[in-house]
């Protein structure tokens, strides 16, 4: 971080009057934490070396109770004011260890060094994501040894739509209008997040979409991370709640977050190609496209890494399951957005598969790493397929060689275990320990746990 930057924040934080500083961070699972600190703590010292306020024991998958104390440290870009709590500004943080170095398991970090690792083979990318989530006007779930209830209730349930009939409904038939033109105007105007598009999705009953401008990886995933944290609030507000859950409403779609990546270099987009005829995709692309499906199986573990992600990935409902490619077709993993020649600025990939409990850094990272593992390899990643894979018999399936996505959480770790070598330039051995620990330790806990619907499915069994 340059000094000016830094000097720089620490006049806006005086100019925007700031008496309180939230200083947050994303933990190995992608939660948002915070602390917060009196602005006479944050000085040139702070920004430079960060502030001793993390006690890393006591967030899970980080330290030991004998290594606890960890510092944060502000980046300047993500300053904001904050329009609930008045007075009270944020950063988001890198972590470090007392002695000043980076602490090898902020999930900041692998995103920091794949960006480099691409910077050095002359390359930069673009990323953004399309937040998909449920605002719901309550929910309850309540779980214990002998009792597992939900109960989610929306604005006007349906507003007169149809299942999977909701998508671009116009505000009359919108329960999600009013709080989308919000969030939009607090993303713009607190946080500087240049929204593109909101409108309601598939699912009936509260179910939303945020798209945001494109950027460099790690202003993508701070952006991510923002908009869950500000869509959150704002529900709170209208006395709602914002769910990212992929699969909360069982007979309805689920919550996606596609990405879109572009490589570039030189100024030029390496992904376009005026002479392809299929999609104007350069070789570049298509390798970037085989290192994503090759590795699929293992990239799921950070791209759909909750035991919920896998009741969103399932035929039927919208979901990617199958690992092919194909422009302009939304049952593929990997879709080349099309909708007309001559654009070279336009031209990129949409990964489809991960979902919003994602942690940001760690998937965009693996995302990037696996696509240009492929680029590294030259992994052809075979002939698109223009057809719906979901209508597709098994036997067809078979013939054309398409796998499948992990059926289960568990599934995916497994994959990881056994494929994980295409990570080495990023992510350090000890995070993706922790956190297939931390993961494994979530998918048993909740394994012990039978839901509603399955006692009442199995009571006269």
């Amino acid at each position: 971080m340059g000094g000016e930057e830094a000097s720089l924040a620490l006049e806006r934080l005086d100019q925007l009057q700031a008496r309180w500083v939230d200083l947050q961070f994303l933990d190995l699972a992608g939660v948002l934490r915070r602390v917060t600190v009196s602005r006479r703590l944050i000085d040139e010292g702070v920004m430079r070396e960060g502030i001793g306020k993390l006690d890393g024991s006591s967030v899970k998958g980080f330290v030991e109770i004998n290594e606890s104390d960890l510092r944060l440290k502000p980046i300047p870009g993500t300053l904001a004011l904050l329009p609930w709590g008045e007075g009270v500004a944020r950063f988001l943080c890198t972590i470090h260890r007392a002695d000043g170095s980076r602490f090898e398991r902020d999930p900041r970090l692998p995103l920091e060094a794949a960006v480099e690792a691409l910077g050095a083979e002359g390359y930069t990318a673009l990323m953004s994501f399309e937040l998909e989530f449920f605002v719901f006007d309550d929910f309850e779930a309540r779980a214990s040894s002998y009792e597992s209830y939900v109960r989610i209730e929306t604005l006007e349930p349906d507003m007169g739509v149809a299942r999977k009939e909701a998508y671009y409904v116009s505000q009359h038939a919108d329960s999600t209008y009013e709080y989308a033109l919000r969030l939009a105007e607090v993303l713009e105007g607190n946080f500087a997040v240049p929204v593109e598009v909101f409108h309601h999705e598939v699912a009936s009953g509260g179910q939303m979409e945020v798209n945001f401008q494109a950027s460099d990886p790690l202003t993508a995933a701070d952006r991510l991370a923002t908009i869950k944290y500000a869509a959150r609030n704002v529900a709170v507000e209208q006395g709602r709640v914002a769910v990212f859950l992929p699969k909360p409403i069982p007979d309805d779609n689920g919550s996606g977050l596609h990405t879109h990546i572009s490589l570039w270099r030189g100024g030029s987009n390496a992904f376009y190609d005026p002479d392809d005829p299929y999609a104007e995709l350069s070789q570049t692309a298509r390798y970037f496209i085989g290192g994503l499906l090759e590795h699929a199986r293992a990239l799921a573990a950070f791209t759909n890494p909750t035991v919920n992600s896998y009741r969103r990935l399932i035929p039927g409902y919208e979901a990617p399951v199958y690992l092919v490619w194909s422009k302009a077709n939304r049952s593929a993993a990997v879709r080349v957005p099309f909708y007309r020649r001559g654009e070279p600025h336009r031209r990129r990939i949409e990964y489809r598969p991960p979902d919003p409990t994602v942690n940001p850094y760690l998937a965009a990272a693996a995302m990037l790493l696996a696509g240009f593992d492929g680029v590294k390899r030259k992994i052809d990643p075979g002939d698109p397929v223009d057809e719906n894979v979901y209508r597709m018999t098994p036997e067809r399936r078979r013939a054309l060689g398409v796998r499948e996505l992990p059926r289960s959480l568990e599934e995916a770790l497994d994959e990881l275990e056994s494929d994980s070598e295409w990570l080495r330039p990023a992510f350090p051995k000890s995070l993706i320990e922790a956190y297939i620990d931390l993961k494994r330790g979530e998918s048993r806990t909740l394994a012990a746990y039978a839901s509603a619907a399955e006692m009442l499915y199995y009571l006269n069994y």
